[in-house]
């Protein structure tokens, strides 16, 4: 039986705790608020709610204050957690916990002599810092959009304790288990892809060809770079839309290239709604985990342009469901594009393909990767 712990409740620890209960492998799931976005498919019995801390977190943010360091922070909301779970392992026989929350209840379940397996969702600390190191200093005006975490030497020492600790670390992609010290014993298990929808939205083949970035508006998830892909490029039969939040003022962004769409924030079907109007994902991320976005995407027949930082490159069969350029090259990216607008009667085909590529992963297959290789961690029972 498996002891889950985490935060919030989002796509992929929801799938988890749920395909673990559905195997009869659930000891308990340990996370803050669970109702409404958060809501979880499991008998009270199993689902743990320590909630109060996290409210208090959501209410400082409603009144504008926020420091994600401080005690009412993200921070200070995984750390209670993991020392209040360290203290309840009940029966489990293994613990599985998330990055940053982690710490105290592997420390506990080591006294006790129980598996730990860790889930590292996005590139590991010193990856991650190199690599938007080196955009602050290519690209100086981004810097701002970076992102950058400003994580403590205690912070930080903390994530590699959690990781020295782990006796199964846990990858969304390809890109996270190469980020990882050497001599980490991993496994990959990728995200899951959402329902592809009942009917299919006819889409246009006249017209420009459509582009669609989501995400954050920020050189993490390379936005400089496409900008300056569709300077080199300058064709009048590509449109680009920017779906994200800006950290940065429009004028900023628009300083840079100025034809793009905004398309603020909106409820989830309209996001849908959207992607159902454009041709193509574009997403050349200088750092990610997976980016969920690729395969929602995907289900939605929209082919990829992304990096294989972006942690989708098992997605993409060059020329059928997309295509994978190297991070940092504008020049590629152009010439790509390029080639999405002169093979506009490739597209249909293209979509099927994505859906299908889609459909293919399951959220089901991720939680059998993850129960396997916990089992292979656990001793034999007579």
């Amino acid at each position: 039986m498996i002891l889950l712990s985490h935060s919030t409740v989002n796509a992929f620890t929801r799938a988890l705790a749920e395909g673990l209960h559905r195997a009869d492998r659930l000891a308990a799931f340990h996370t803050t608020i669970a109702f409404g976005r958060r809501a979880v498919a499991l008998p009270s019995a199993l689902l743990h709610r320590h909630p109060w801390r996290e409210l208090a977190r959501l209410a400082a943010q409603r009144f504008g204050w926020r420091d994600d360091h401080g005690p009412l922070g993200i921070d200070a909301v995984c750390r209670a957690l993991d020392a209040t779970v360290s203290r309840d392992l009940g029966d489990a026989r293994a613990v599985y916990c998330y990055e940053d929350g982690a710490l105290a209840t592997f420390r506990a379940a080591r006294e006790r002599g129980l598996p730990r397996s860790y889930e590292l969702p996005i590139a590991y600390w010193e990856t991650t810092q190199r690599l938007l190191r080196e955009e602050a200093a290519r690209l100086p005006a981004w810097a701002s959009t970076l992102q950058a975490p400003g994580d403590s030497p205690e912070k930080l020492e903390r994530k590699t304790e959690e990781i020295r600790l782990a006796d199964l670390v846990v990858c969304p992609s390809r890109f996270v288990q190469a980020s990882l010290p050497p001599g980490t014993r991993s496994i990959v298990a990728e995200f899951g892809s959402p329902a592809l929808p009942a009917d299919v939205t006819p889409r246009r083949d006249d017209g420009p060809l459509r582009l669609l970035f989501a995400g954050t508006m920020t050189q993490r998830k390379g936005l400089a770079d496409l900008f300056a892909a569709l300077r080199l490029l300058n064709r009048r039969d590509v449109e680009l839309s920017v779906l994200g939040t800006p950290l940065a003022s429009l004028s900023f962004y628009r300083d840079a290239w100025p034809h793009f769409r905004h398309e603020p924030t909106r409820p989830h079907r309209q996001v849908l709604a959207l992607m159902d109007s454009c041709d193509v994902l574009v997403l050349p991320s200088i750092v990610e985990g997976r980016a969920l976005v690729q395969q929602e995407a995907l289900s939605r027949g929209l082919p990829l342009l992304v990096t294989p930082n972006a942690g989708g490159e098992d997605l993409v069969v060059p020329g059928e469901t997309g295509w994978l350029v190297p991070i940092r090259d504008p020049a590629a990216l152009a010439e790509r594009i390029a080639w999405f607008a002169d093979h506009r009667r490739d597209l249909p085909a293209m979509r099927e393909a994505s859906r299908r590529m889609a459909a293919a992963r399951s959220w089901a297959e991720y939680t059998r990767r993850i129960i396997a290789g916990i089992d292979v961690l656990l001793p034999v029972r007579p």
